[in-house]
């Protein structure tokens, strides 16, 4: 038993398998399990890990009520891959939104059009494995909910069995609405999206602030109205102004989350990339980001600096290498000279 163990362990290592419990062993003369810690090394592309310290509680569709009813404002973050979202997660976000942003932030591409399901799913799964405490919601690209609410319906379920979310969003006021109440009868918490649409800009005239007219203000609130009717439990503001993102938010029993809405709406979602300053100097950044950091100056000083250090070989430094004895090199080195 002992030597199968031990094989084993050696097995564990080699493959760089990381156990939290200790490794038992059994010798011949006990039955007594001795627990003994288990040493492991990881390799350059070693895991993140996604523990928290302190960790907090699983945010769930019961937490998010709660924190409306108290008037707590509810933070919401873009992530597009396991770092950016175990970073959100870190730092307490409620809400972690794999936003069809990242057609964009994350693929290069022109705009949200260009996104597919099967993108999404992608980044979806690497945002769920790095996501613990955040309630996680995905994007549903254009084309794949549009057609039909069965159609929806169908992507809605891809998302949540195959992409790990908990929860979708969706664009689209009160023509959405069966839509958003097909997908809720099934189960699916759904996130709409109302004011300025993305997905629908070429019909919008571009990114245009929607409600700056009484009738166009009167329409964002049919829409709030609709999708809230339809079983939506919040719903995304973008791009309207503060006035009447904050008599919408009065006139509904779900949140609103905010973006380019003014701070009246019940909480606020941002792009990450866009927020951290994970960009380089010169590109535009819309009016109601507010830019917390320069991750794009702090990443390039890294780089460059090691760019630097490899040129002048001063990377890597002792301190980096692995050692060998003074008998065993001494002896490759006589091995190597032999003919």
């Amino acid at each position: 038993m002992a030597h199968i163990l031990s094989r084993s362990r050696a097995l564990l290592l080699c493959r760089g398998i990381r156990l939290n419990a200790t490794l038992a062993t059994a010798t011949p003369s006990s039955s007594l399990w001795l627990q003994r810690p288990l040493q492991f090394r990881w390799s350059s592309h070693s895991p993140l890990g996604t523990g928290l310290d302190p960790p907090r509680k699983k945010m769930t569709m019961g937490s998010l009520q709660a924190m409306y009813r108290k008037g707590e404002p509810i933070t919401v973050m873009t992530a597009h891959d396991f770092p950016s979202a175990h970073v959100a997660d870190a730092a307490g976000m409620d809400i972690i939104l794999v936003g069809d942003s990242l057609a964009m932030v994350a693929l290069g591409m022109q705009d949200t059009s260009e996104v597919t399901v099967e993108d999404m799913l992608l980044h979806c799964r690497s945002v769920a494995r790095a996501t613990r405490a955040a309630f996680t919601v995905g994007d549903l690209p254009m084309g794949s909910y549009e057609i039909s609410p069965e159609q929806a319906l169908e992507t809605a379920i891809r998302f949540v069995k195959q992409g790990r979310v908990q929860g979708i969003k969706l664009e689209g006021g009160k023509e959405m609405a069966p839509t958003i109440a097909k997908i809720t009868q099934a189960g699916i918490p759904v996130l709409a999206h109302i004011g300025l649409t993305p997905q629908r800009q070429n019909s919008l005239g571009g990114f245009r602030v929607q409600g700056k007219t009484s009738k166009g203000a009167m329409r964002v609130l049919e829409d709030a109205l609709a999708i809230q009717e339809a079983g939506s439990f919040a719903t995304v503001v973008e791009a309207v102004p503060a006035e009447v993102a904050s008599i919408i938010t009065q006139k509904l029993s779900i949140p609103t989350i905010g973006i380019g809405a003014g701070n009246g709406c019940s909480g606020q979602v941002l792009v990450q990339v866009d927020m951290s300053g994970y960009f380089p100097p010169g590109r535009f950044i819309p009016k109601f980001v507010k830019q917390y950091g320069n991750v794009w100056a702090e990443s390039f000083r890294a780089i460059e600096s090691y760019r630097d250090e490899v040129k002048t070989r001063r990377y890597p430094g002792p301190e980096h290498t692995y050692p060998i004895s003074k008998e065993e090199l001494e002896e490759f080195v006589k091995d190597v000279g032999k003919p």
